[in-house]
């Protein structure tokens, strides 16, 4: 991983345009090509980021970019579209590699591991005609708990959680901007399924369009049956 603090613009064009002015910030370039901008604040999540396939060159800056005092520019293009990320440095702070090796991967907890299992396994928990495609499904920033298709046969992604909180909206939802950029699967929706989930977090999950399930962790197990309850 190459980490990197300078000051730095960043424009974003593509389907989307986006632009980041001046200011000093941390860039991390990591071995599976991805490119990300962070600032000191806004918790974990980037700035502005170009996810895998794609490829980045290190420029000379034009005449206008070396006027203005830029010394470097970074370009990041992706390999299956027209996306790039230009990133102009005009003062380099830090820059060092660190090579990290091969992570073991997140180790959930025994009951959401064991809710993963138990969802999986009944799959048409989460609707008639839901199918099992995979568990822990691979992306370039981690991977997705349950991967599945509706009866439509459209493909929705599962995140799985304890305690539903924001956190683990905002997990769901990065993992499914990056799925619907790969014409295999898009387009694909979201659940957000948790034994509880916070009222904060419904609400920012169903305004973009996410579904939200509570697990019945008893009735997955056979234990509890909710069709012969009383109350």
């Amino acid at each position: 991983m190459r980490l990197v603090i300078a000051t730095c613009s960043v424009d974003y064009e593509g389907r989307l345009r986006a632009h980041l002015p001046l200011a000093t910030r941390l860039l991390l370039v990591k071995a599976d090509g991805s490119v990300l901008v962070h600032s000191d604040g806004g918790s974990y999540k980037p700035l502005n980021w170009m996810s895998p396939p794609c490829a980045m060159a290190e420029i000379e800056p034009d005449d206008e970019e070396r006027a203005d005092g830029v010394t470097s520019v970074w370009v990041v293009a992706h390999a299956k579209s027209d996306d790039r990320l230009r990133v102009r440095l005009h003062e380099v702070q830090h820059d060092s590699f660190h090579a990290l090796g091969v992570d073991p991967g997140l180790v959930k907890d025994g009951v959401e591991a064991h809710l993963q299992a138990l969802l999986a396994q009944h799959i048409g928990t989460l609707g008639e005609g839901y199918s099992l495609v995979r568990r822990e499904y691979m992306t370039a920033i981690g991977p997705v708990d349950i991967l599945c298709r509706d009866a439509d046969g459209s493909s929705v992604a599962v995140e799985i959680k304890r305690r539903g909180e924001i956190d683990g909206v905002e997990q769901l939802t990065r993992y499914l901007e990056l799925m619907n950029r790969d014409p295999h699967l898009a387009p694909v929706t979201g659940v957000f399924a948790a034994q509880v989930i916070k009222p904060q977090a419904r609400t920012l999950a169903e305004d973009r369009g996410i579904r939200c399930v509570v697990l019945d962790y008893d009735a997955l197990r056979g234990i509890d049956n909710v069709e012969h309850r009383l109350f």
